[in-house]
């Protein structure tokens, strides 16, 4: 482990793993305080989220090079907007307001992916009924497709939407991320029902790779998608 990973572990930039931080302790000789422990548990509880999702969204997904998606049921949490990730998280089992803001905040930070120098190439696919899910009000998801179609415009950005009726199955079990890193290596994410795991496996990457290939053989080509986009933005106006 480097003086400069160290440095960014201390400085709160990346959240150490459990047995990350239990020899860091013993390294230093803060067994006794357990700082680094403490370190961890005070970031995961800040950050809201479980370690796997953690080391995505603070190690992964701010270094890579590409990012393709599949998303069956919502918006890519990428691209949610705050009142759209804010009536999601409200409606979790147990659901306390400070942890839904504290939730919220994290779920933005993540659109700092957007604003690097050079950022990465983004592949999003996504089924169609998602964008006729209500989730929260209309005015919510007017304002959650708007920001859709401003970062479609990105031109490092393909949205694509898979038709409802598509008879490919290889998504329907969950969502999943796949990012290729500048040293060539592809990691995956896959979560479901609110589990997940962060993996190099190559046995598993191969998996996700083959549903990926299929579900985007599904998909509509980008300009339709987009077309799509609109009308259904436009159908979450009030009837008059």
């Amino acid at each position: 482990m480097t003086q400069t990973h160290i440095s960014r572990l201390e400085m709160g930039k990346r959240t150490p793993q459990a047995d990350q931080a239990e020899i860091l302790d013993q390294l230093f000789g803060l067994t006794d305080s357990k700082h680094f422990v403490g370190l961890r548990e005070r970031m995961t509880a800040r950050s809201s989220g479980p370690g796997w999702y953690l080391r995505w969204v603070e190690e992964i997904e701010p270094e890579a090079d590409v990012l393709r998606s599949w998303d069956p049921l919502l918006v890519p949490g990428l691209w949610q907007t705050e009142a759209y990730a804010r009536r999601i998280f409200s409606g979790a089992v147990n659901a306390v307001p400070e942890s839904v803001e504290a939730q919220v905040r994290a779920r933005l930070q993540r659109r700092a992916v957007l604003e690097r120098a050079r950022p990465p190439a983004i592949w999003v696919l996504i089924d169609e009924w998602v964008l006729r899910r209500p989730i929260g009000t209309e005015e919510v998801m007017r304002e959650q497709l708007d920001y859709l179609l401003e970062v479609s415009g990105r031109h490092n950005v393909s949205i694509q939407l898979v038709p409802g009726e598509a008879c490919c199955t290889a998504g329907l079990s969950s969502g999943f991320m796949l990012a290729q890193m500048p040293d060539g290596t592809t990691i995956v994410s896959v979560e479901s029902a609110g589990r997940g795991e962060v993996s190099v496996d190559h046995e598993l990457v191969a998996h996700v790779w083959g549903a990926y290939d299929k579900i985007r053989a599904e998909a509509y080509p980008t300009g339709v998608s987009i077309k799509m986009i609109k009308d259904a933005r436009d159908r979450w106006y009030p009837r008059s």
